[in-house]
This record gives C-alpha cells, sequence and structure tokens, in this order.
C-alpha cells in the first residue's frame, strides 16, 4: 500500500565527509575528543560495555522515559551516517511526549561510542550489538526508526530480528539502490581514509547544502556542521577518519536494496523528494551520476518492494525531513505509529 503526502517549502540537512581543502581548526569552531569529548548531548548518555571482535568496547546511548501518559512502547532511534544521536533531539521529546519510551543510539564508530582502531564494520554487526544493548535494556519489541544509513542498519536489524520490531520507519534511508552495480567505482580503504582526513567544516557545509538542502543554506544548520567538523579537527580526528573510511567501505559493498522483500515488519517510508544523496557517485561517470539518488523514484520503489510498506512523501524537503519542517514531520510521523 502506498500513501503519499505532497508538500511545498524549501531545505535539507546535516553532514557527510566529502572532498575539501586541508584540515584546519579555527578558533572560532569548537574543536572535541574522538568521542565528542566536551559536546554536550541533551539527555544523560548513558553507556553499554560489551565484547566484540575480540576487544572492550562502548556503545553510548540515550534513555528517555515517556513524558505524557505512557503508552506502553519503546521507540529505538538510529542516526545516520554524518549524525548523531543528538541530532534526534526534538524527534525525542515529541515522541517522549506522546508516550513512548525513547532509546537513541550511537553505533560503534560513531559520536560519543568507542573508535576502534581495528574493526569488521558491517550492517549485521551493528545489528548485532543493537540488539545486544537492546536486550540490556530489557526491551523485547520496539518501533525502531532509522534515517540515512540508520535505515539500511534498521532494515537489516528487522531482517535479522523480526520479532524485535513492532514497527519499522525509514526517514530517507541510504540504500535504496546499489551504487557498485549502477556503475560506481570502489574506492580503496586507503584512499576513503585520506579523503576523510581532508573533512572540515566547509567541506561538510559544501556537501550537505548541494546535496541534502537542494542549495539552501539556514544558520542554523551551522551547530551540527560544528559538531561534526569539531570531531575530524580535534585531537582524535585520525580515529574519526579511519572508522568514517570503513563505514563508507561498509555502506558501499553492503547493498540491502536487494533484500527489501524480507521485511516482515509494518513499514513506514518518509521521503523528501529533493534529497540527491548517492554515496560515492562522484566517483561515476557524469551518465552514472545522473541517475543516482532520485529519491522520489527510489521511494516509490522501495514501498512497492517491501510487503507491508506506506510511503509518505514531501515533495519539497530533502535529505532530513525531521529537521527541514519537524512540524510536518512529527504530525506524519505520529500519525502512522497510531
Amino acid at each position: 500500500m502506498i500513501r503519499t503526502l505532497l508538500s511545498a517549502s524549501l531545505a535539507a540537512l546535516l553532514a557527510v565527509a566529502a572532498p575539501a581543502s586541508a584540515q584546519e581548526s579555527r578558533p572560532d569552531r569548537p574543536t572535541y575528543g574522538p568521542r565528542l569529548e566536551r559536546y554536550d548531548y541533551p539527555f544523560p548518555v548513558r553507556t553499554y560495555g560489551f565484547t566484540s571482535q575480540r576487544q572492550p568496547l562502548e556503545m553510548t546511548y540515550m534513555d528517555v522515559a515517556p513524558t505524557g501518559s505512557a503508552n506502553g512502547r519503546t521507540a529505538v532511534l538510529l542516526h545516520g551516517k554524518n549524525f548523531c544521536a543528538a541530532t534526534w533531539a526534538p524527534t525525542i521529546r515529541v515522541l517522549a511526549d506522546a508516550g513512548f519510551r525513547v532509546v537513541a543510539i550511537d553505533q560503534i564508530g560513531f559520536c560519543k561510542a568507542s573508535k576502534p582502531d581495528a574493526y569488521q564494520f558491517s550492517l549485521p554487526q551493528l545489528a548485532t550489538n543493537t540488539r545486544g544493548l537492546l536486550d540490556s535494556l530489557n526491551i523485547d519489541r520496539a518501533v525502531v526508526i532509522g534515517h540515512s544509513m540508520g535505515g539500511m542498519l534498521a532494515s537489516r536489524f528487522a531482517i535479522m530480528h523480526p520479532d524485535a520490531v513492532e514497527h519499522l520507519v525509514l526517514v530517507n534511508p541510504i540504500g535504496l539502490e546499489d551504487w557498485q552495480a549502477e556503475g560506481v567505482p570502489y574506492a580503496s580503504l586507503d584512499a576513503a581514509y585520506a579523503n576523510e582526513r581532508r573533512t572540515n567544516f566547509d567541506s561538510i557545509k559544501a556537501y550537505q547544502q548541494k546535496v541534502y538542502y537542494d542549495g539552501q543554506w539556514r544558520p542554523e544548520y551551522d551547530e551540527p556542521v560544528a559538531m561534526l567538523a569539531g570531531m575530524y579537527t580535534g585531537p582524535g580526528g585520525d580515529a574519526v577518519a579511519w572508522n568514517q573510511a570503513q563505514t563508507s567501505d561498509m555502506i558501499f559493498t553492503q547493498p540491502i536494496a536487494h533484500e527489501f522483500a524480507r521485511i516482515a515488519a509494518p513499514t513506514t517510508l518518509i521521503i523528501g523528494g529533493t534529497d540527491r544523496t548517492a554515496p560515492g557517485a562522484n566517483r561515476a561517470s557524469t551518465e552514472v551520476q545522473a541517475r543516482l539518488g532520485q529519491y522520489p523514484a527510489l521511494g516509490r520503489r522501495t514501498a512497492e518492494a517491501i510487503p507491508d510498506a506506506t510511503l509518505i512523501e514531501f515533495s519539497d524537503l530533502g535529505h532530513a525531513p525531521q529537521t527541514q519542517d519537524p512540524d510536518r514531520f512529527h504530525e506524519a510521523l505520529l500519525k502512522a505509529l497510531n
């Protein structure tokens, strides 16, 4: 079943590591540690310690109790590659006010979680880590909401753990197409790492303005860009860049697009139609680039592929509708979860 909501406004959101000029930190922009030390999250940060791939690691998360009348349900929020659990803050507040317990997670390699020197990143591994964290919190079943890379991960989680997913929500997920199969050349980890080391505030802003925001920009987008850039330019920038290179490789080489028919949970796809995200597209020919990241078509195709899917389209919004137009996004989200 496909339900389409068409709208009108302008813009898009947040961050990615794109090619840029040499790294430098400016005194007017903050720098942070490799685990986002000195950056305050909007709710208390908790730690889930576990052993994975022969090493002790820590995921971090916010566990927010309902502020409205409790409905007995839990919502789990999964961030994108260029986002953090903290960027879900407005959605956390809306869901908590609606009666949900809300758990917003930082995955290994991201934000306030561990930055391992050696780790085999895979979507199944991150899904396994996530299930372990939820088990530690005695959460057997939840609404799972994933944005961008978090949508890829949420899809994999739903396939691996169907009994744990009450409802799946995918917000401009990446992975709706197989970029390598479409003709995007592979980039080695060494090349990806070199590219990540060139990432700074200006390169992040330029990328997201073009790809996420349809060429538009708002002053309030600066702060989340500064959060990400501060990790790259801070004292642990090497570790951050290496993990980002590894997770870029994970995203590119582990497509989910061929497996949507395996998702059993009721699924809501929320798609901003001006989004043009297609990791690695800059490495492809002009002809290949032109056909990638066409989210209106990708959203409809994905909704047809998932057995029980509802599609909500915001034709005028981009990669992060929850930030561009939070009122419209949250109204649609709560309606989908009722």
